[in-house]
């Protein structure tokens, strides 16, 4: 016992702590609240600023939709109009802005709800449906992200000419569909689900396509939140797709009424009131389904079980 006292005494002995030998004292993090007022102060400037410069050109678009055209012209960095008007948007109405609206709802609601009914199906067939050639198949839709756009538009024109859909909606709706980074998003979303709970689906008689809308689809909610927003603004602003599927102003979306209306007889001058109202109204759609869907983006995994 008084072996034992003396070991643990002495310093660098195993029996205890080294008493002989000083602790260094612990480091301890500075809370926000301990920091000097002046450090917050900075902070908060710095943060002012930076939010400053991030939401001003939105300031200035709202401020120019409302600006006479002399305004706009002498002060275009000015984001408060010297007399306020909405003659920007009455120019908008009288050249056919509503029609164009129209069109863009139905091709960016029709484009949506078809990418997640087909996007979700080929990304389940490709991640749970064994089947000969299915990498093949997955590569080939990975290989279609690295083609760009812009390289297709003849082809799709050609095609649309031989199927007898050119000028038409659904040449408009049926090429945006479905596309390669939806299909991408789905299969490495359902890949992450456990497949017991499949398997205990299976085990109660259901079958693949139950499985699949009963029971799978419902917890691929954050993927299909995001796929939703990808797809309603991907499809709202589109322009060399809609550009090449029509030529009747009939069928114009907003990209295009409004392309042509600044380039057409009301483009002579800088016309920055009618642009930033045009920009304006475009952007309030995309803007509410951003802030409705977004808080479901970081949810991921809702739903699954623990292996």
């Amino acid at each position: 016992m008084t072996e034992t006292l003396a070991r643990r005494a002495l310093p660098g002995c195993t029996g205890g702590p080294d008493v002989g030998t000083p602790t260094r004292p612990r480091r301890r993090h500075r809370r926000w609240r301990d920091r000097s007022p002046w450090v917050r102060a900075l902070t908060y400037i710095v943060l002012i600023v930076l939010a400053v410069v991030y939401i001003y050109p939105f300031l200035l678009e709202i401020g120019t939709a409302f600006k006479t055209q002399p305004d706009a012209t002498a002060h275009s960095v000015n984001p408060v109009p010297v007399n306020w008007v909405v003659s920007a948007f009455v120019q908008l109405r009288d050249a056919g802005f509503p029609r164009w609206f129209e069109n863009s709802a139905i091709l960016a609601v029709s484009v949506t709800l078809g990418r997640l009914l087909f996007d979700s199906m080929a990304g389940y067939a490709l991640a749970r449906i064994p089947f000969r050639g299915r990498g093949l198949v997955f590569a080939g839709f990975v290989a279609v992200l690295a083609v760009p756009s812009v390289v297709l538009l003849i082809p799709k024109f050609l095609v649309f000419r031989e199927l007898g859909i050119y000028n038409t909606y659904a040449g408009l709706i049926i090429p945006l569909i479905t596309d390669a980074t939806g299909v991408f998003i789905m299969k490495q979303f359902f890949e992450a689900i456990p497949e017991s709970v499949e398997e205990a689906a299976r085990i109660d008689g259901a079958g693949v396509f139950r499985i699949y809308w009963s029971i799978v689809l419902p917890m691929a909610r954050p993927a299909l939140m995001t796929l939703t927003i990808l797809s309603f603004q991907g499809s709202w602003n589109d322009f060399s797709g809609v550009l090449i599927a029509q030529q009747s102003p009939n069928l114009d979306t907003l990209t295009t009424g409004v392309g042509r209306l600044v380039s057409g007889q009301l483009g002579a001058g800088n016309q920055y009131p009618l642009q930033m109202a045009a920009a304006l109204l475009m952007t309030v759609p995309v803007a509410v389904i951003f802030f409705t869907f977004q808080k479901y983006i970081v949810r991921t995994g809702e739903g699954a079980t623990k292996e």
